[in-house]
This record gives structure tokens, sequence and C-alpha cells, in this order.
């Protein structure tokens, strides 16, 4: 059976699957296009390409439509554990069954698929990101799914403190999809016990709110939080309290309810927040915890296939690797007056890595998910804290923004206390050296990614030659993109990003180029 998983709105994207085989996952916004962006054309022409037999069943996920003064679906629509359609129909001529169910299954079905026990018999799913928060009891394979409602919009809830905040935000809009991610890093600079009481007033009035969709920021005018600006301790301590609490509302019902030791698989935006993985780790709760590493709805198109193939029949489990994207596209050739090429050495490259180069590193098909794991990353030695900055500057990010790093699994215990093995970068470890500062943030934390010898990544030869040069396997690792855009997946893009960016290195695959002209 082969079947053909849509995406439309939000984070679009486009999968298939042979058999059990997830054969690709394309989403709108690789390839440079804007982040958080639709489904797009393109995105289904690169999906016609790529699948080699026509799909025997069409799957679209539903939405929301905004419409004024009312929600309207859009397919099966957002929400709904029994909100599943299917038809027979015709994809271009040929019969299909047509098959859709909503958002919220799209999540469920995702994590179950992709987990490594999969299929799994009983496991509790964790949803929460800007709408739903909830736990599901997954029962018989999924034929049963209990669901126990926590929160509503617990990542918009979040996000809104951010916006409250920043004087740039405008009242009455939604919360920024970006700012959540910008919190967690200011969250590291606070601590929950200085929170005055007036913020924290302000915190218990954002859970407790309705919706923050739109945010009224008006409402919270007299709270000290209101455009007090993103440098004061004020909102530090208040982003490290909302933390606390929104993680605390979350495990006192997994306390109260799921004591049976099962498997915890995470779905949804904030599963993108390495603090609250780790607690769900260290707390004891559960047998096990996966977080896929399209935990946001950048996997909503799997989990919709997912969702297809465990209704007409099939075990709800996938065959996958992050690197399902699409390979890189050799749209241009570089010009030998500006740029030379070469056969990659890598004990060339790692020396060049340990005189504080950046290096642009391009491999084979890119990443799901919104991690860069060392297919289309930006790479920089972790050993001067000037690496940070550099890198930040390169990606026009905030200068409290922390670096991630990459690890070779037989060195993550000795650099990083209590770590978790974990090849998708979803947890915190906590540093215990102060020989990388570039990847240490303000609390003494970092995001490890960890590379292990078999990796498809190709990282491991590389970080091997560097831990020669100077005796660390470990390297900074961030995403290779422009501003607010995805992945760079164009040989066009690539050279004007770093010819506009000052990177004088880049590694496509086997060949190395470097910056030989700067007319």
């Amino acid at each position: 059976m082969r079947i053909l998983g849509m995406k439309p709105d939000h984070d679009g994207s486009i999968a298939f699957a042979r058999g059990n085989d997830l054969v690709f996952s394309l989403e709108g916004e690789k390839g440079s296009f804007e982040r958080y962006r639709d489904l797009s054309a393109l995105t289904l022409a690169d999906a016609a390409l790529l699948a080699d037999e026509p799909p025997d069943v069409l799957a679209v996920g539903g939405w929301d439509k905004h419409l004024p003064g009312h929600y309207g679906k859009a397919a099966a629509g957002y929400f709904g554990l029994d909100a599943v359609e299917v038809s027979e129909a015709k994809f271009f001529g040929r019969p299909v069954t047509f098959f859709s169910s909503s958002h919220e299954r799209s999540h469920i079905f995702m994590s179950a698929a992709l987990s490594p026990e999969a299929p799994i018999e009983e496991c509790v799913i964790l949803v929460w990101e800007g709408v739903l928060g909830a736990f599901y009891h997954w029962r018989k394979h999924g034929k049963k799914i209990i669901k126990r409602h926590v929160l509503t919009e617990p990542g918009a809830r979040y996000a809104a403190l951010f916006g409250l905040a920043d004087p740039t935000f405008l009242d009455r809009r939604d919360p920024r999809f970006e700012d959540a991610g910008k919190l967690m890093a200011l969250a590291a600079y606070g601590d929950a016990a200085k929170v005055s009481r007036p913020a924290a007033a302000t915190i218990e009035a954002l859970l407790t709110c309705r919706t923050v969709y739109p945010f009224d920021k008006k409402n919270f005018a007299d709270s000290p939080l209101h455009d007090c600006g993103l440098d004061d301790p004020t909102l530090h301590n208040a982003a490290q309290y909302l933390s606390d609490r929104l993680f605390d509302i979350f495990h006192r019902v997994a306390e109260a309810e799921f004591s049976q030791g099962l498997p915890l698989l995470v779905s949804g935006g904030c599963g993108l927040n390495c603090e609250w993985n780790k607690r769900w780790v260290d707390s004891g709760l559960f047998s096990s915890v996966f977080v896929p590493p399209c935990t946001n709805d950048s996997g909503s198109a799997i989990g919709t296939v997912a969702d297809a193939m465990s209704h007409l029949g099939n075990p709800c489990k996938l065959d996958w690797s992050v690197y399902a994207g699409t390979p890189f596209r050799h749209d241009s050739i570089p010009d030998p007056t500006r740029w030379a090429a070469q056969p990659v050495d890598l004990t060339a490259v790692a020396r060049l890595l340990a005189h504080n180069e950046v290096l642009a590193w391009v491999q084979g098909r890119y990443e799901i998910g919104p991690r860069a794991l060392g297919h289309r990353s930006l790479l920089a030695s972790p050993l001067a804290a000037r690496s940070r900055t550099t890198l930040n500057t390169i990606k026009e990010r905030e200068p409290y923004r922390p670096i991630a790093p990459c690890c070779l699994s037989d060195e993550l215990d000795k650099w990083f206390d209590d770590a978790i093995a974990d090849p998708y970068m979803l947890y915190f470890s906590r540093v215990t050296t102060d020989a990388l500062p570039a990847i240490t943030h303000v609390d003494q934390t970092a995001r490890v990614q960890t590379v292990f010898p078999d990796d498809e990544s190709s990282l491991a030869p590389l970080l091997s030659a560097f831990r020669k040069q100077t005796g660390y396997g470990v390297l900074c690792n961030t995403s290779l993109n422009f501003k607010g855009h995805g992945f760079i997946n164009d040989m066009s893009d690539l050279l004007a990003y770093c010819e506009l960016k000052k990177i004088n290195n880049a590694v496509l695959d086997d060949t190395w180029y470097t910056r030989v002209s700067y007319k």
C-alpha cells in the first residue's frame, strides 16, 4: 500500500510511505522558503518527482478555516478523536481511497508510528502545542484512545509572556511562533524563586485566561512585565516561573492518572522545549520517553499517513530516517574564479575549524523537523566563546540565544552530566567543563546532538578529526538557513549565503569549496 499524506496549512508538509517505509517527508519551508509556510505547489512538485509510483491512498490532515465570526472545518478539521473521513475518489484519474482525519489525531499517530517501540500496544501520548494540551491513553494499538484534557493553548500561553514583555509586540495579535524558543533561552537567566508577587500574579492570569488568540496585552497594562523589555531580570524570573508552572500542571495530571510505568511519547511544539523533555525523563513516571525530531507540526503529514495506514488495517509503525527530505539541488555551478573546489580532506577541514573558521556543511537529503542534525549545518569550534557571537551574528539572532553542540557518543559522559544519548538534539544536559564556552548556556546547560559512529549524518568522521586536532569530539552545530527561512537546499542559495555572511568554506557531500575571490 502506498500512502501520500499532506499537511496543507501552517508548517505545511507532504509525506509518502510505501508499506511501512517512510520514503520521504518534505516541508514547505525547506529550500529557503518562509518558516511556518503552507504546503506549496513547489513542494507538491518535489513529491511527485520523488514518488516512483502513484499512491493508493490520499491522506489529508484536517485544519481550521478562519472565517469572520466562525471557525469552519478544512477536511476533517482541527479537533476530534472521532474525526475521520473515508471515501473512494480519483487522483489524476486513478482510483484512490481518500482519507482525512483531524490535526489532533495527526500528532497522536505520528509519535506512535515513529516510536522505536512501534507498533505499540499501550502507552501515554502527550500532545502539547499552541492549541492542544492533553494526555492520550493509547490502548489496543490505537484502536482505543482515551483523552485527558489538561490545559488549552500551553505553547501559546508560554509565547505570550515574551510578547507581553516585548515593546515591539502590539496588542491583540496572536502570539508569535518564534517567541517560545526565545523565551526558553531567557528562562535560563532567571530564578523562579525570585519572581515577584505581581509578576507571579501575571503568570497565573496568563494560565487562567480563556484564550491568548488574540493576546489582549492591554489587559496586563498594570503588570510589571508589560513592555518591561527583554533584558529585565523581572522577565527572566517570570519566564522560569512560568516554565515551572506549566510543567507542574501537566506533571500533576500524569502523576495522578498514569502510574503504570508506561512509555511516554511527546508530540506538539512544546516537545521542542528541551528542559521539559529532560524533566519528563527525570520524573520517573514512565518506562521510557520518546520525542520525535518532527514533534511540531512538521510531522503532521507523517501522522496522517500513519493514521490512514492504521485505519486501513496495517500496524501503526514506520521505518524511517531523520534524513528523509529532498536531495540538495545543484541548480548552479560555482564560479571557479570565486570558489575553488577540491576533494574533502577532513584533517584539513578540522584544522580550519580549530582555527575558528565557520564551515557550511551539507550532506545528502535534508533533515525532517526544525533541527539541523549534520546535513544542513553551520559548524564551528566550541572552544572559543566568540564562536557563539559569530554564529549568532551570522544567523541574525539575539546575543542571548545559545548555540547547540554535536558530540561523539563516546565523549558524551566526558563533557556532559547525566546526558541523554539523543541523536535529535531535544534534551538539555549539564556541561561539566569550562573548555566548551561556545556551547555552554548561562545556566551551564547545552542541547546536545549525540553522534554515533554509524550515523547517516557524516558528522562522526569530522568530529573524530577535530578530536585529533583539539582533544574534543564536539562542535557547534546550528542550522544553515537565512533568517526566517527553512534550510538551504540549493547551490545558488548556498553560495549567495556564504558570500553574504562571509563564510569562506563550504563542504557539499565529498567536495570542499573555498572562497578565492571577493569581487
